[in-house]
């Protein structure tokens, strides 16, 4: 990756974000902690809405700005009881999707920049904190 390419340019464009949302939802659909607080009669849009902004974030299409508006992570996912250990098994089930991806295809240092990115924005997502 040359520092003027985009991580979505460098590899190959929307196919690969494209196979690890789906591996993500595939796996998310029967997951019993964070499953349900997906919309159960809209699959197809969340895994629509997870792509396209992974896609922009990443240097792709701006496409999820040009549908939703500003991203507002937080405030959409409000409404979502998201402690640790939902942020556990979040991150469980990316990590598990990002391994469907080989390195040839999502070289090593791409694979850690989106890792490190995913688990920065899962623990900004926590609104519930648990007494330890």
């Amino acid at each position: 990756m040359t520092t003027s390419q985009t991580l979505f340019d460098s590899v190959g464009g929307e196919d690969v974000f494209d196979r690890i949302v789906h591996g993500f939802y595939t796996r998310m659909r029967s997951d019993d902690l964070i499953g349900p607080m997906y919309p159960s009669d809209d699959w197809e849009g969340a895994e629509d809405r997870l792509r396209m902004f992974l896609v922009q974030y990443w240097g792709g299409p701006r496409t999820y700005s040009e549908q939703r508006g500003h991203p507002r992570l937080r405030m959409r996912h409000m409404p979502f009881s998201i402690g640790e250990a939902e942020r556990d098994r979040w991150l469980e089930i990316m990590s598990a999707s990002l391994a469907d991806i080989s390195d040839e295809e999502l070289p090593r240092p791409q694979r850690e920049a989106m890792w490190n990115h995913m688990v920065q924005v899962a623990d900004m997502l926590i609104n519930r904190f648990d007494a330890q």
